[in-house]
């Protein structure tokens, strides 16, 4: 039987600290999966939820976006898609009765850790105006309330809808469909906050803001840069493909400001020399870069190979690309001292990199959001994309460029409309199989939707799945923002801190998770998700739901839409929330790439979605070819005494999910509250290790921003930066300090000073 949920929250402000590992996975990862596991969902539960995960005939992991292999092994799960599938199989349960025992300022007061460690949700909950409990309401009552106060909005723009990563295809294209038949492009979602950078700078360059490589090509490369990634706690399985990768052949090279146990060596549990053995080696090359000297990096590499005989691929830049001479000419003129400041690295690593890069025929970017998070994040990504442009490596096996993307499905989410600024061959598309004029008018981001519900013009927020209010920036802003709202409504399979900062009122309305069997009137249903390389497969819940109170993502939206525009809409809702066959097919008319949708999604792995640049190297931008760029080298500028801060994941922890209070491979165990200092920095600013300090944000808009009481960990960070786990350091990060062009906050770009501990 599975442990009851914690009634105490444990302190996360004294953490013991250790050497950092420099092997990841192995025995310990098997054993702490499978010790957490049988602690939500009991032993019996444990084998049976696990022998299908990210199965043809199983469910996706509600993890991360990487893709499955051709092959599955048995065990097709890394530790932490381990704990996310027992977060959500987990025994525990939430009722009613827990809601009447726990008013919500005092739920306020807990712990994110705490809250989600409850359980599952079981029965839909109203937190009317003034009172201080929620209390059980029925559907019916629960989608009136959402439509009165969306018909009480003088115009549809006075509502948002925002979508996490882990909504399905399905339940996205439904739910966009029902924003734009009320009359708003408000759509933001969580790829605002990540990989929206990724998205314009793609874009712009190639036409296409997806990766450019299918999984065949990491094991066909030569040479495979990492940048500003983790995929030792944030993608897993990433570390088996690398693994391969080497086998065949390939160099891996890593660029970081902190070194990463994943990438220095992995020991692969599901072999035998990973679990006994000494595992695989996986770095040939680690950069440790300074914060934000990605952009330096690349400019350098280019001039190295501008400068090479037979460096650039000339034929294939004069057939597909537009802007070479211009690029060039601003590479050429790179000054080596503005490299050399903005990276800190030295100039022979740089060049040695440059030689593996010209000894290479296939080469293969990947990066995640150590790249994406910082003002300059698109013009950095653009220059990655003239590095690989230069030499050809777009459009070939075993090349291109490789966004790794977090969530499980916040690429399919946006392939199926759900994006604020939509292009008009979507809409017309929209328009052509529904018959009605969506609105043309570009909708709220994330940012801007908070700075909406600040100053009073979004007055009904409804979520689908995700913890808005701790994955957003700016946290007292947020937290600010979403009270101002007249209603908040979080559709969730679990308790969170977004459900105790709530507006005027608030719904909390519960629903399946991917580990559910999803069954209706027409039989048993399934869904379908896109991964960080654009494969569609199914996912098929094979566990009894925790309550049946609860609806599926699908059913929600189109009963809630039934309920808001009224029986004179047209739109088939009833039949889409019971067969969500009729779902695809019109996805399949209305979105590019999946004609015959029910088909294809029905052969084991699915199905791979068009990528021109990748296919036929055909470039849908505007000029019709990939474009080169001119990205004026920048980097971040840190006052004397302070340094720049990175908000990190601990190893323990996808996105706000907090699965525990460790970081095995930091070195870092009991505890959250931690700054990661090097230990030059640390000297030169009186921070003895052990220490506890309060972190201080500084930005140009002179408010003070505090994080207290975090304990001094010296650590090999690269000078001249910090490290501190979020979200616990969003209240850290400026609302209106946002990257160029894609606005996501910069996360990882921080300047903070330290000061004298003022307790929690």
């Amino acid at each position: 039987m599975a442990k009851q949920a914690p009634q105490s929250d444990p302190a996360q402000d004294a953490p013991r600290v250790g050497a950092p590992h420099h092997a990841a996975a192995g025995l310990p990862a098997v054993g702490h999966s499978l010790r957490m596991a049988a602690e939500q969902m009991g032993p019996r539960r444990t084998l049976a939820t696990l022998r299908k995960v990210n199965q043809p005939d199983g469910f996706d992991c509600p993890g991360c976006a990487w893709p499955e292999p051709g092959k599955t092994h048995t065990a097709e799960f890394c530790e932490n898609g381990a704990k996310a599938v027992a977060e959500e199989a987990t025994e525990r349960r939430i009722t009613g009765e827990f809601f009447a025992a726990h008013p919500v300022a005092e739920l306020a007061e807990r712990s994110g850790y705490w809250l989600g460690q409850q359980g599952r949700l079981t029965e839909p909950m109203l937190l009317d105006e003034g009172a201080s409990h929620y209390v059980p309401v029925s559907w019916e009552r629960a989608f009136e309330i959402v439509a009165q106060e969306l018909r009480a909005l003088d115009t549809a723009d006075g509502a948002a809808f925002y979508t996490s990563g882990r909504t399905s295809n399905e339940a996205a294209f439904v739910y966009q469909l029902f924003a734009r038949k009320l009359g708003t492009n408000n759509l933001p979602d969580c790829s605002n906050m990540c990989h929206e950078s990724s998205g314009s700078a793609l874009v712009e360059t190639l036409g296409i803001g997806k990766g450019s490589v299918h999984l065949k090509d990491l094991y066909q490369a030569d040479l495979i840069i990492v940048a500003g990634q983790n995929p030792g706690t944030n993608h897993p399985r990433m570390l088996s493909a690398l693994e391969r990768a080497k086998r065949a052949g390939a160099k891996v090279v890593s660029v970081n400001p902190l070194p990463e146990a994943g990438l220095e060596r992995f020991k692969n549990p599901q072999n035998a020399r990973g679990l006994v053995g000494s595992g695989t080696k996986l770095t040939d090359l680690f950069l440790q870069i300074r914060l934000g000297g990605d952009l330096a990096l690349f400019r350098a590499l280019n001039q190295l190979v501008l400068a090479a005989p037979d460096g650039v691929d000339r034929a294939f830049v004069a057939e597909h690309c537009h802007g070479f001479e211009e690029f060039a000419a601003e590479a050429a003129s790179t000054d080596r001292a503005e490299v050399l400041a903005a990276t800190g690295l030295p100039w022979e690593q740089i060049e040695e990199l440059g030689r593996m890069v010209l000894s290479s025929k296939r080469i293969i970017v990947c990066w995640a959001m150590g790249l994406t998070q910082h003002k300059h994040a698109v013009p950095t990504i653009r220059e990655v994309v003239n590095f690989l442009l230069l030499r050809g490596n777009v459009g070939r096996p075993g090349a291109g460029v490789c966004p790794v993307r977090g969530h499980s499905n916040v690429q399919g989410d946006r392939t199926m409309g759900i994006f604020e600024r939509p292009s008009a061959a979507f809409l017309d598309a929209l328009e052509r199989e529904f018959g009605f004029a969506p609105p043309r008018e570009h909708g709220l981001d994330t940012v801007d939707t908070i700075r909406a519900m600040r100053d009073g013009t979004v007055k009904v927020f409804f979520a689908m799945g995700g913890n808005f209010v701790a994955a957003s920036p700016d946290t007292a802003t947020t937290e600010a923002a979403m009270r101002r709202c007249r209603l908040t409504v979080h559709v969730s399979t679990k308790l969170n801190r977004s459900h105790v900062v709530t507006g005027a009122r608030a719904l909390i309305l519960p629903t399946l998770g991917r580990t559910d069997r999803d069954w209706t009137a027409a039989g048993a249903q399934f869904v379908s998700v896109e991964d960080s390389m654009g494969m569609v497969h199914s996912s098929r819940g094979g566990l009894r739901p925790p309550s049946e109170e609860l609806l599926s993502e699908v059913a929600i939206v189109c009963r809630l839409a039934r309920a808001a525009l009224g029986p004179q809409d047209d739109t088939p809702w009833e039949e889409f929330a019971v067969s969500y066959d009729t779902v695809r097919d019109r996805i399949s008319r209305v979105v590019p790439g999946f004609e015959e949708f029910n088909a294809k999604v029905r052969k084991p792995g699915g199905f791979a979605l068009p990528h021109g640049p990748r296919d036929s190297r055909s470039f849908p931008t505007a000029t019709g070819k990939a474009n080169f760029t001119v990205n004026p080298l920048t980097a971040p500028e840190v006052p004397a005494g302070r340094l720049l801060l990175q908000t990190l994941r601990s190893h323990d922890q996808y996105n706000t999910t907090i699965y525990g209070l460790d970081d095995r491979y930091r070195g870092i165990t009991g505890g959250r509250r931690v700054v990661l200092v090097n230990p030059a920095d640390a000297a030169e600013l009186g921070l003895a290790d052990g220490s506890y300090v309060d972190l201080v944000g500084e930005w140009r808009d002179g408010v003070e921003r505090r994080a207290p009481h975090f304990k001094v960990v010296h650590y090999p960070v690269a000078r001249g930066g910090a490290a501190s786990y979020y979200p616990e350091t969003n209240v850290l990060v400026p609302l209106d300090s946002t990257a160029d062009i894609s606005n996501t906050p910069t996360s990882k770009a921080v300047v903070v000073r330290f000061e004298a501990d003022s307790g929690l």
